[in-house]
Formats: structure tokens, C-alpha cells, sequence
């Protein structure tokens, strides 16, 4: 271990030299690339992490630069999965932690596989459907894992240790219903994201170090623009579908979903069956209807309104619309059933 590289780190008493080692030894899985899943990365890496899995399903485009902070305009002109972006990053960043960056969807097919064996799970995806899903097959598998959210100036984050405390059914049974502020309906501003960030990632420091007397044990929320915070005292509910019952709708698949992606114009659809497009013959059979780009990891087709973004296991994710069935009609068209 290059111990001047964390002198600072080990300096702080509640870490140290053993604490060191121990971070070195560690495996963390961040869900998400996003601002939050970057800020977590950047910082995990820094400290020390051994190893850092980041799973994400998305591309870099210019309007992430202003809050996601692994990324650079190279990486939005290429679009670049963040996933791939933020390994590359991470590398530069930390010769000593072993990166690891997931291009893929996570869903209720491989979320058991891309989180066992990993000592936390750390939140950094967009929607309540995730995050539910995260909070089942945490419950299932035992895996600590730390809730972060935001929109515009407001954050909250919550702790999770499955059997021990409540889990996120418990404070939320239920999705917001009906309509909500998102980013891309109100904004969000950098602060709020490196306030929730410094706050998942130190509730995960802790975890890893076997110091879970000092977590905040609470539902911390933060409008850091109004000068409002906010601690609350959440209870385990013994009814709880997921950690009272055991039961894992959104794991099992019999949860209601969505393909909306997060009020973006933007409506994702998988191919029924698994599949491994070739992506040089596709780029030159789609040529003749629209314009295409791509690397080694996607094709961007532009057709009418519609932008589709193709990735080599079939998932695509059309542009231009919110409508499933739109989006399915455009799929179909070019791209298959």
C-alpha cells in the first residue's frame, strides 16, 4: 500500500492504518452512473475502495456535464456509456482499485448476479422502480446498501442494513403517485447532488469499516437552496411486504414497470429474447433511412422525430417520445419484434 497517498486518510482516527487496509479489501457496487453514481465513484475510489462495480444503462450526453462529474464534452460527443466513461476515469484516478464498468439495464433477470458478493450496495439510479428493486434483492442477499435521491435543490438519503433497521418499503410502502418534480421537469443543481453524495459515501465508509454505531440511523433530507434540513426517525414495519413478508414483486418480475425514463422524452424497450446484434450490419442496413453513428458500444439513428440509441444486446432506447407503444411501433420498424 502507498501509504502517502492516503496519509491524510489515515490520519483521521476513526480510519487509520487498519481502517486503511480494510477499505483496500473491500467491494462496493454502485448502481448508477448518473451525478450521484459518479460523485460516489470519484469519492470511493479516492479513498481507497478496493474494488468498485458501476452498473448503468446509459450514454454521456452534454446536458450530464454540468452535474456528473466523471465526464467531459470528449465523452458526450463520443456517446460513451457512462458506465465505460466512468471506468476509464476511475483508472486514472486510482491505479490501486480494481474497476469494473457494467453496461446493461438492471433488472430483476440479473440483479442477484450483479450485486452477491459485494459488501454494499450504493444508490445512484433515478426512478422508485429501481430503487425498489435494489431494496429487494438487498433484503434477499443481506447487502447493506444506502438510498440517495434528488431533484433541483432537494435531497434525501437513507441507510439501509437488511434485518437490522427498516428497509425502504418501510418508509415508502408506496411510489409517489401521480405527477412529481423530476430533473427534467425542475432542474437540479450540483451542490444538492455533492451534499447527498459526501452523505451515502461516508454512511459506506463506515459500513465497511465495521463502524455501524456511528451511522445516522435516519431519513436525512436537505433543500440546501432554502436552508431546510430535515432528520426523521423511520421505524421497521413487521408488516413490510419486503422485509416483514419476504415477498419480492419487483425482484420476481410481478411488480408493475415502467419504460418511461424519467420524464426525459425517452421511453426504453428490450427485446423479448436475449440477442447479440451485430452493429457494423445494422449501422450499414439503417443508412438508408436515416443517419447513424456509433463506437464499439452503441448506434445512434436519427429517423423523423425519433432518435433511437441501439446497444448490442437489443435494448434501445428511442428518444422523442414518452409513449410506449410509439415506441415499440418505431422498434419494431427498424430494429425487430
Amino acid at each position: 500500500m502507498n501509504r502517502e497517498k492516503y496519509s491524510r486518510q489515515i490520519l483521521f482516527h476513526p480510519i487509520g492504518l487498519e481502517g486503511q487496509e480494510k477499505l483496500l479489501a473491500s467491494r462496493v457496487v454502485i448502481l448508477g452512473s448518473g451525478a450521484l453514481g459518479t460523485a460516489h465513484a470519484a469519492a470511493l475510489a479516492r479513498a481507497g475502495v478496493g474494488t468498485l462495480r458501476i452498473v448503468d444503462r446509459d450514454y454521456v450526453e452534454e446536458s450530464n456535464l454540468q452535474r456528473q462529474t466523471l465526464f467531459d464534452e470528449a465523452d458526450a460527443a463520443a456517446s460513451l456509456p457512462k458506465a465505460v466513461a466512468a471506468e476509464r476515469k476511475l483508472r486514472q484516478i486510482n491505479s490501486d482499485v480494481r474497476v469494473e464498468g457494467i453496461v446493461t439495464d438492471f433488472d430483476g433477470a440479473n440483479a442477484e448476479g450483479l450485486v452477491r458478493g459485494f459488501q454494499v450496495i450504493v444508490d445512484g439510479t433515478d426512478n422508485f422502480e429501481a430503487r425498489y428493486l435494489v431494496n429487494d434483492v438487498a433484503v434477499k442477499l443481506g447487502i447493506p446498501w444506502v438510498y440517495g435521491a434528488v431533484v433541483g435543490s432537494y435531497a434525501m438519503t437513507l441507510t439501509v442494513l437488511p434485518a437490522r433497521g427498516p428497509c425502504l418499503a418501510c418508509v415508502f410502502p408506496e411510489a409517489p403517485h401521480g405527477l412529481h418534480d423530476t430533473c427534467d421537469t425542475v432542474g437540479v443543481i450540483a451542490p444538492a447532488v455533492a451534499w447527498a453524495s459526501a452523505i451515502q459515501v461516508t454512511e459506506t465508509l463506515k459500513i465497511l469499516l465495521g463502524r455501524e454505531a456511528d451511522l445516522h440511523g435516519s431519513l436525512l433530507a436537505a433543500d440546501i437552496w432554502k436552508n431546510e434540513f430535515q432528520q426523521v426517525k423511520p421505524q421497521r414495519d413487521p408488516q413490510c411486504r419486503a422485509c416483514g413478508a419476504r415477498e419480492f414483486a419487483h425482484l420476481d418480475g410481478s411488480a408493475p414497470t415502467q419504460a418511461a425514463l424519467c420524464g426525459r422524452g425517452a421511453v426504453q424497450i428490450r427485446p423479448r429474447l436475449p440477442q447479440q446484434l451485430d452493429l457494423a450490419e445494422l449501422k450499414q442496413r439503417l443508412e438508408q433511412f436515416g443517419t447513424v453513428r456509433g463506437n464499439d458500444y452503441l448506434l445512434r439513428f436519427a429517423i423523423g422525430s425519433y432518435e433511437l440509441t441501439i446497444f448490442p444486446d437489443g435494448r434501445t432506447i428511442v428518444k422523442g417520445t414518452d409513449d410506449p407503444a410509439a415506441a415499440r411501433g418505431v422498434y419494431a420498424k427498424y430494429i425487430g419484434s
